[in-house]
């Protein structure tokens, strides 16, 4: 899976873990687009799809959510809760998934720290949604450069 520091446990979760992701995603995304459990469960119905959940000292801090179709994945959301932010799990969490080859996601125009992170991680831009969120922003879509 991925090598963990002290106290970091990554763990693979199925439709089981959509509460929990749900909840990591609401504190995380606080006052944007908050997926709930529904959500989460429907994906991860969907072939391919896939979630890792990072915990630091037995408590749960982050996920990244990815849907793998034949040689692409896509990385649909990554979620850190604030207090564990600034801990390098972000980075830790993209470069788990990124054995995976071909990988392409969509982030927000105004999420800088996201941004910075995937451009940290080796994706480029490739191009840009217009109005492709709730609220009317546009999204950059970014890919692996593997």
């Amino acid at each position: 899976m991925t090598n963990s520091k002290p106290g970091q446990t990554f763990q693979r979760l199925g439709v089981e873990g959509a509460p929990l992701l749900a909840a990591l995603h609401a504190e995380a995304f606080q006052g944007g687009e908050i997926w709930d459990e529904a959500s989460f469960a429907s994906l991860l119905t969907v072939p391919g799809a896939e979630a890792l959940v990072v915990s630091v000292d037995e408590q749960p801090a982050g996920f990244i959510l990815t849907r793998t179709i034949l040689d692409e994945t896509e990385i649909l959301t990554l979620a850190v809760r604030p207090r564990f932010q600034r801990l390098g799990l972000g980075r830790r969490l993209v470069e788990a998934v990124l054995p995976k080859g071909k990988i392409f996601l969509e982030v927000s125009v105004s999420n800088n720290a996201a941004r910075s992170l995937y451009y940290a991680c080796g994706f480029v831009q490739a191009g840009l949604r217009r109005g492709y969120y709730q609220d009317g922003s546009d999204a950059i879509v970014m890919i692996s450069r593997i």
